[in-house]
């Protein structure tokens, strides 16, 4: 108890240099959970990007494939799927509800979504949330448009604008649909999905825009106009893939083998919880280099730690002499600097962990309006803990050094002046 009185003097006696030493350890800290709150709520918000949907369906290829095309809108699809078999499994009794995709077109880089009113009635992401406007209303109109929150945002549209989609995925493209413009009719909430970076038409505005077009190509010499498309069968032929919600999600093995085996055209049914917890192992090294890099952070800013008690053995030499002169014993000065380095460590930990609570305690407003990303309070947990208590050790370890050196400091050596 006299030892750590003696330890918490001697730091505020050199409160001024330590207290930045304090705030480093504190901001390395802080980034270290902060990063390990985050990864931890990346992977919640990727695993949860579609809730609610026992069964995603495409054209065969691969599980991992067809989620990214058709959930991330990444990539393209392998091949489309006729109407007739979508409709075929949409009335197999074990299905509840469908949600059919079509997709090949974007609009300045975003990509463009065909479907009808069942995506906004079925479709969920997050804690099962369905989708909330922000201004406007679905599609009823072929030509109307309803656009993701960042679409909307960075383009800077508004309800009744016009916009021109374009054929294709390309960021950048010269065959553009601009006799059949659409009308934004709705805007989105943010999801913190890729829902945000969608424009969402319906199937029948998709048909229409392609009514003069053959093989991805539009045919020279004929065109109908918009008004004049609005009079034909605009009944998709081929859709991309669709989502399947079941009466009964046990059944979901049980209908995924039944699409597998589909005798009309070659078809896959993929779990989504399954394939998004695939899709992320296959990204998580991205994990451990964060850890990698905050795991520096951290060992930097006990480095300066050490730096600071170095640089101050000098100094203390009078303050150890004194010490070990009124009958201190040398392993007491050796744990006065291993105090001291805990001490430091564990106001580190607390002031880091404080600023991690409210920083994100003031950023979650923010977030939420921005990008609808919900930040769930930060309470640490086991694993939180055990980063703390590896940063307790490491300081306690680097303590070592100093602690050393003081410890074979003589008497003699503390008490003789050097010129």
């Amino acid at each position: 108890m006299i030892l750590l009185n003696l330890t918490l003097r001697s730091l505020w006696n050199r409160r001024a240099s330590l207290l930045l030493t304090l705030f480093s350890i504190a901001i390395s800290v802080a980034l270290l959970l902060g990063v390990e709150y985050i990864r931890k709520e990346a992977k919640s918000s990727f695993l949860s990007t579609i809730s609610g949907t026992d069964l995603v369906v495409g054209a065969r290829s691969g599980p991992v494939q067809l989620l990214l095309y058709s959930v991330f809108r990444i990539g393209n699809a392998t091949n489309n799927i006729s109407w007739q078999s979508y409709q075929d499994i949409a009335s197999k009794p074990l299905v509840d509800w469908t949600i059919p995709i079509s997709l090949g077109d974007s609009h300045k880089g975003y990509r463009v979504l065909g479907t009808n009113q069942d995506y906004f009635r079925y479709y969920r992401h997050g804690d099962k949330r369905l989708l909330e406007f922000a201004e406007g209303k679905p599609f009823a109109g072929v030509f109307d448009a309803v656009l993701g929150a960042e679409v909307a945002r960075k383009l800077s549209y508004q309800l009744h604008d016009k916009i021109v989609i374009a054929h294709g995925a390309a960021a950048t493209s010269f065959t553009l649909h601009a006799d059949k413009p659409f009308q934004v009719v709705g805007i989105l909430k943010p999801t913190g999905t890729p829902i945000d970076r969608t424009v969402h038409v319906s199937l029948e505005g998709i048909e229409a825009v392609h009514i003069d077009w053959v093989g991805g190509a539009k045919v020279p010499g004929y065109q109908i106009s918009a008004d004049e498309a609005l009079q034909k069968n605009l009944q998709p032929k081929v859709i991309t893939a669709f989502m399947v919600g079941l009466k009964n999600r046990a059944a979901a093995f049980r209908v995924q083998r039944e699409i597998n085996d589909y005798k009309r055209e070659p078809l896959l049914a993929t779990v989504p919880g399954v394939a998004l917890a695939e899709l992320w192992q296959a990204i998580g090294m991205f994990e451990n280099v964060l850890r990698i890099i905050t795991g520096f952070v951290v060992i930097a800013g006990l480095l300066g730690m050490l730096t600071t008690l170095l640089s101050t053995l000098n100094e203390r030499r009078r303050e150890m002499a004194i010490l070990r002169a009124v009958g201190a014993h040398p392993r007491q000065v050796f744990l006065l600097f291993v105090l001291e380095a805990g001490v430091l460590a564990v106001l580190g930990c607390l002031l880091g962990a404080g600023l991690v609570f409210i920083g994100l305690l003031a950023a979650r407003p923010w977030v939420m309006a921005e990008y609808g990303f919900y930040l769930s309070t930060w309470i640490p947990d086991m694993n939180d803990g055990l980063l703390l208590a590896v940063v307790a050790v490491l300081a306690l370890l680097f303590s070592l050094i100093p602690g050393a050196i003081a410890y074979q400091r003589s008497l003699q050596d503390g008490l003789t002046v050097r010129v």
